[in-house]
């Protein structure tokens, strides 16, 4: 068990962005969106991410045994989840309710909150929020998530504040200008983008070192553990290290399934459900990333 004090240097790190910082990505955004991105409407692209990659409703939807709650979509979860002694977090209610959803917030105030962690009223949302890496999310894309939430029915729940045991830290960083879109005709690129920003795959597989994700010196390697209804759950080995027995329709198969070849089925929390709607081509892109990945 990490000390107190380790704890707190851990999520201080996530909350300050340095998760981004190993990302090829990051040096990718200036190259411009192509044709197939600009014949998308800001919904339809909204709509694919939300159900998809993105899948903010793995938190955002408050569970019952059975699955999602009927109507309850995105209407917030509490609480969803605990880290013992640093934090129980409570996932806001992002339907277009004003009174305790996100009705009265601008476009811009929403995408703040999404890339800069930052509420409107000025205080700071905190882990396990990946700031670090939702920093990276284009314009577009930014814009193409606030246009579904804008369409969704409004949810009347309100969630009590996170509560959190260690200091949040006064910003996530400078005050994010503009981010051009990410190529989609190279796979890695865009596989990056997808396993990164949109769906932060990296941040559950990649092992803890004592300033947050290693990402220098393991980036990818596993083994991070959640504690859930379910048990403990221990992220895999998504370098080619750990995939190098899995063809690549085995590793889509599992990333849209939960189901390992051998028949087994993974544990919460991936997104299974959510997963199962990215496109053949996107699932492509985000092996292609993980194939290039250092071995670990």
């Amino acid at each position: 068990m990490e000390s107190h004090s380790s704890e707190i240097k851990k999520w201080e790190s996530i909350a300050r962005g340095r998760l981004i910082a190993a990302l090829p990505v990051v040096v990718l955004l200036g190259i411009a969106q192509t044709t197939s991105a600009q014949a998308e409407t800001l919904l339809e692209r909204g709509t694919y991410l939300m159900r998809s990659i993105v899948a903010c409703g793995n938190c955002h939807t408050p569970q019952g045994p059975d699955g999602p709650i009927a109507g309850m979509e995105l209407a917030g979860w509490a609480p969803f989840f605990v880290e013992r002694d640093v934090f129980i977090a409570n996932s806001a209610n992002l339907t277009p309710d004003a009174e305790t959803g996100i009705g009265s917030w601008t476009d811009e105030q929403i995408i703040t909150a999404i890339r800069e962690g930052r509420r409107p009223d000025g205080t700071i949302i905190g882990p396990p929020m990946p700031i670090g890496l939702y920093r990276g999310i284009s314009d577009r894309d930014a814009q193409a998530i606030v246009a579904y939430l804008r369409q969704l029915p409004p949810v009347k729940n309100d969630i009590p504040p996170s509560q959190y045991f260690i200091p949040l830290p006064p910003d996530y960083g400078p005050s994010i200008g503009s981010v051009p879109d990410v190529p989609r005709d190279d796979p890695v690129i865009y596989g990056a983008y997808l396993a990164g920003p949109l769906g932060h795959c990296i941040e559950c597989h990649t092992p803890m070192g004592p300033q947050g994700p290693d990402f220098e010196n393991s980036l990818g390697a596993g083994g991070f553990e959640f504690h859930g209804p379910w048990g403990v759950s221990v992220s895999a080995n998504i370098t080619p290290t750990g995939l190098v027995d899995r063809t690549d329709e085995e590793i889509v198969r599992m990333i849209t399934t939960g189901t390992r070849p051998d028949g087994s089925h993974m544990m919460p929390p991936m997104a299974y459900p959510y997963y199962a709607n990215i496109t053949d081509e996107d699932l492509r892109a985000i092996v292609a990333y993980l194939r290039t990945l250092p071995p670990k």
